[in-house]
């Protein structure tokens, strides 16, 4: 059994169930890996304020991997780095996409950011559960640098709007999509995968030493990073291929399972 030291989670459609809770069993097989002195924090795109509530729950104490990668920060406050994109290549972005009229977030300070409240809007705060500030136009969101941009839209919209961003903006920018009808832009060096590189060197371990779970696009590179990589029976088939261990779904404890078996080494009742 490889001795596992970190083990990073995504969270919507990975540890979260569907209707956003997570489970008693996922639960106790966290804090028992902690107990057991096995480092956990969560890898997931949504912003800080937005994973705080379930790191708080389950008492983590490694900094947590947001926004895709692009802030890693401790439960505290404390700031390991931020990665935002730059004000002018951001605008540059936001004009590239005003002709789509797409709904569109940007993320600002930890806040979120949207021109207008469109039912995408109010369904994607829903999930997020943070307020939302509105500007009248997209640009007035830029006062600062913003930490990711992602665009809402049906799924063969966000496929070639995806590729006309890499035509325009390839190596640049991260361009990944964390749903199928979610885009994502952010700091060319604000991955998953990176930043849990990043985070296993600062506690002097080896990939090999690390597992990672994903479902989605945004998970690819942290499952390719790390020495055990475990994809959702719910995952895309392109993380599934990627992935050493293909785990239950997120509705049936497919966290705890992988953890169990792979961690504490304990025989799943299938």
């Amino acid at each position: 059994m490889v001795d596992i030291k970190l083990i990073a989670i995504d969270l919507d459609d990975t540890l979260l169930r569907n209707d956003l809770t997570i489970s008693t069993r996922a639960k106790s097989a966290i804090l028992k890996a902690a107990e057991a002195g096995v480092a956990v924090t969560f890898a997931t795109g949504r912003m800080f304020v937005s994973a705080l509530p379930f790191a708080l729950d389950l008492k983590l104490d490694l900094p947590l991997i947001t926004y895709q990668g692009a802030l890693v920060k401790y439960v505290d406050g404390r700031v390991v780095y931020h990665r935002p994109l730059s004000i002018e290549l951001a605008k540059r972005v936001v004009d590239f996409l005003i002709p789509y009229k797409y709904h569109v977030n940007i993320y600002v300070n930890d806040e979120l950011c949207m021109e207008r409240q469109s039912p995408e809007g109010r369904h994607y705060a829903g999930i997020a559960k943070v307020p939302v500030h509105f500007v009248e136009h997209i640009h007035q969101a830029l006062s600062d640098a913003p930490t990711k941009i992602l665009i809402i839209a049906k799924e063969p919209e966000i496929d070639e709007l995806a590729v006309n961003l890499q035509r325009a903006f390839g190596g640049q920018v991260n361009i990944t999509k964390s749903k199928p009808y979610f885009l994502e832009i952010a700091n060319k060096e604000a991955t998953k995968g990176l930043a849990l590189a990043e985070l296993a060197k600062s506690l002097e371990l080896d990939s090999s030493q690390v597992m990672a779970i994903g479902d989605s696009w945004n998970d690819l590179d942290m499952l390719e990073y790390a020495g055990i990589g475990v994809a959702m029976e719910n995952a895309m088939a392109d993380v599934k291929k990627v992935a050493q261990y293909v785990t239950r779904s997120n509705e049936d404890d497919g966290v705890a399972e992988a953890i169990e078996l792979l961690v504490l080494n304990k025989q799943s009742d299938k």
